[in-house]
C-alpha cells in the first residue's frame, strides 16, 4: 500500500538486522517552547501486527518534533526471523527495544507501544529506565496485574489462544490458510468499526504473516514466552520495580483478549500515570480510534490537559 512520507531503512541492533519505517521531524516543530533537541519516537507494534499499525500516530509525531522509528520487530516484516524459539525469548526481545534505542542515538526518546510491543515496553521501563523519557503504553496490563489476573477464569478463558499457540505446526496451518485469511480476519472480526481495516491494510497484515516461515516467528513469541515461565526465567517474572518514568496509559475497553481488570492496580506500580479509557473501543485502539487516541497523545505530550473520551466525542474530533 501507499504510505505516504515514509521512508524505509535498516537498523543493526541486537545481533539482528531490522526493517524500520521512519519519518522525519518536521522542521522547526517543537514541543512546549523546549527547542530543537533530537527527540526519538519509537512506535513498537504487537501480533500479528506490523510497523503500519501505527499510520495514524506518526504524522502526529512528526509534526510534533519527534524522529519516529516504527520498527518491523524480531520475526515481522523484512526484520531478521530467526528459526529457533529460544531467539524470542521475552529478554532478548527487551534487549532488542534497548539496541534499537542506542542506535538512533537521540537525546531523548518517548516509547509508544501496543500489545506484545507494549509488553516489552512495561520490562524496559522497569529493568532500564535511563533509556526512556516517556512511555506510551495501549492495550496491554502491566505484567503484574497481568499475572495476578491469570490466575482467574476470566481472564485465563481470555487468554486461550496463548496455550492453542503452544501446538507445533498446527496454529501455522489454520493461520496461514488461503495466503493468511485468518490473520485478517482476527483484526476485523475483533473490531467495532471494521471500516477502519481498508482492504489494502489488511492485505499489508495478511502478506507479512505468509512470508516463508514467517508465522512461525511471530508465533515463537509465545512459544519462548511460555518455555521460559516453565524455566523461571521469564522476564515478567520476580520483583516489578515501580516505574518512574511519565507514563500515558490508553485502554480500549472492548479488547475480546483482554479484560479490564487487568488494568486495576497500575498504578501501584507506576508512579506518574496518566489513565485513559476508550469505551467501545476494541484492542486495536489506535487504528479504530485514532482521532481520540491522537488527541489524548498529543496532549499528554504537550502538557494540557487530557480529556477523557467523551469530552473528545462531544467535542467533535
Amino acid at each position: 500500500m501507499n504510505w505516504p512520507d515514509v521512508e524505509w531503512i535498516r537498523v543493526p541492533a541486537n545481533g539482528i538486522s531490522f526493517e524500520v519505517a521512519t519519518m522525519a521531524a518536521v522542521p522547526g516543530a517543537h514541543l512546549g517552547g523546549e527547542g530543537s533537541a533530537d527527540r526519538l519516537a519509537l512506535c513498537l507494534h504487537g501480533f500479528p501486527e506490523h510497523a503500519i499499525s501505527w499510520r495514524h500516530q506518526m504524522p502526529l509525531l512528526a509534526r510534533l518534533g519527534y524522529r519516529v522509528w516504527a520498527p518491523n520487530l524480531r520475526g515481522y516484516g523484512a526484520s531478521d526471523s530467526p528459526r529457533e524459539i529460544s531467539a524470542y525469548r521475552t529478554k532478548t526481545l527487551v534487549q532488542d527495544v534497548a539496541a534499537l534505542i542506542q542506535a538512533a542515538n537521540a537525546k531523548e526518546t518517548l516509547l509508544i507501544a501496543h500489545d506484545w510491543g507494549a509488553a516489552l515496553a512495561w520490562i524496559l521501563a522497569m529493568r532500564q529506565p535511563e533509556l526512556i523519557h516517556r512511555l506510551v503504553i495501549m492495550n496491554v496490563p502491566h505484567p503484574a496485574c497481568f499475572a495476578r489476573e491469570l490466575r482467574h477464569f476470566h481472564q485465563l478463558r481470555k487468554s486461550w489462544y496463548m496455550f492453542f499457540f503452544q501446538i507445533p505446526a498446527l496454529p501455522e496451518y489454520l493461520l496461514g490458510r488461503d495466503h493468511a485469511r485468518m490473520i485478517g480476519r482476527m483484526f476485523r472480526s475483533g473490531a467495532r468499526n471494521r471500516s477502519r481495516f481498508s482492504d489494502d491494510v489488511i492485505d499489508v497484515y495478511r502478506d507479512n504473516a505468509s512470508r516463508p516461515g514467517g508465522l512461525t516467528a511471530m508465533l515463537n513469541w509465545y512459544r519462548a514466552f511460555f518455555q521460559g515461565r516453565k524455566g523461571g526465567q521469564g522476564s515478567m517474572s520476580g520483583e516489578f520495580p515501580k516505574i518512574t518514568t511519565p507514563t500515558l496509559f490508553l485502554w480500549g475497553d472492548a479488547d475480546i483478549a483482554l479484560d479490564f481488570r487487568t488494568t486495576q492496580g497500575t498504578e501501584n506500580y507506576v508512579s506518574d500515570l496518566t489513565f485513559r479509557v476508550l469505551p467501545g473501543i476494541s484492542h486495536w485502539v489506535q487504528q479504530e480510534a485514532p482521532e481520540a487516541v491522537n488527541v489524548m497523545l498529543e496532549s499528554w505530550l504537550t502538557g494540557a490537559h487530557v480529556p477523557e473520551y467523551q469530552e473528545i466525542v462531544a467535542s467533535g474530533h
